[in-house]
């Protein structure tokens, strides 16, 4: 059987890795293998790397963000805390940036954080809270199910339906079945 040599692909080959090593110290951007073996070590670091900068640049907003909230006699932890329970969804690289170019709005920021309400009051008034939450949603529920003609839905979503008006056995159900149940 005759050798076969593959030359142009071998080369292209070659060729590839050396212009990822383009650069490099030394002969590792001039010999092919201690070139490919660079190649491979800085690929592996690429892709760790766009992990890890991720990370940090996380940790650096959150330490801008600590020291504007100190600056106004707060600390991280309670600001976000605040933040969250006000309702305000502001991303750590949007408040970094904001402690950064405009401290009265960061000072309003903390204010909202400061006076949420919710840090103070006991869990039985935030049970109540809950609990007239739920009472609304099933007053109009039950508004929207007077309102709503099921003949036309499909099965799926008449499924769906029962799901969340917990009707027992809603899986097994034929679209008759589902209706009647429905309707009551």
């Amino acid at each position: 059987m005759a050798r076969v040599k593959g030359s142009n692909i071998h080369k292209n080959r070659r060729v590839k890795v050396l212009k990822l090593a383009k650069g490099y110290f030394g002969s590792k951007h001039k010999l092919y293998k201690t070139a490919k073996e660079q190649v491979m070590h800085s690929l592996k670091y690429s892709y760790r790397d766009r992990r890890q900068n991720k990370r940090e640049m996380r940790k650096l907003w959150i330490t801008r963000i600590n020291a504007a909230c100190r600056m106004n006699d707060i600390s991280y932890s309670k600001f976000i805390n605040g933040l969250n329970k006000a309702g305000v969804t502001i991303n750590r690289k949007m408040l970094s940036e904001i402690a950064i170019n405009d401290s009265e709005l960061f000072a309003n920021l903390v204010k909202v954080a400061k006076s949420e309400k919710v840090n103070n009051v006991d869990k039985k008034v935030v049970a109540k809270v809950k609990e007239e939450k739920v009472e609304k949603k099933s007053t109009t529920s039950k508004t929207q199910k007077e309102n709503v003609d099921y003949k036309k839905m499909t099965v799926a979503e008449l499924k769906k339906i029962a799901k969340e008006n917990k009707i027992a056995g809603y899986t097994t159900m034929k679209k008759d079945e589902l209706l009647a149940a429905l309707n009551k």
